[in-house]
């Protein structure tokens, strides 16, 4: 299923001739978007804040997918069939899959 806005960050990345740049800059680019977010986060910065770090995530993995020939919507569809049926517990905040306790 393809999403409007899915396809409308694809097309203004190959309006840009961001789908064929360099996918090791399109990761530094993640990791600083990833960044923005643990600050919004460590900064308790309000919800609209927390929304655009998250938001601008998604777009770097969608262009991302794109250097490297996938689509970013595969790439959760594959990750979503591997845990949807993942047992586990969570163990200080965090959720530990079954195999790994």
């Amino acid at each position: 299923m393809k999403d409007i806005l899915t396809e409308s960050i694809k097309q203004w990345a190959i309006e840009r001739n961001l789908h064929e740049a360099d996918y090791h800059k399109q990761f530094l680019k993640l990791t600083e978007e990833v960044g923005e977010l643990a600050q919004a986060l460590a900064k308790n910065k309000t919800p609209e804040n927390v929304k655009e770090e998250i938001g601008g995530i998604y777009v770097v993995l969608t262009i991302l997918s794109m250097q490297l020939g996938l689509d970013v919507r595969d790439c959760i569809k594959y990750e979503y069939q591997k845990i949807v049926n993942r047992n586990g517990k969570m163990v200080n905040g965090v959720f530990v899959k079954e195999e790994d306790l």
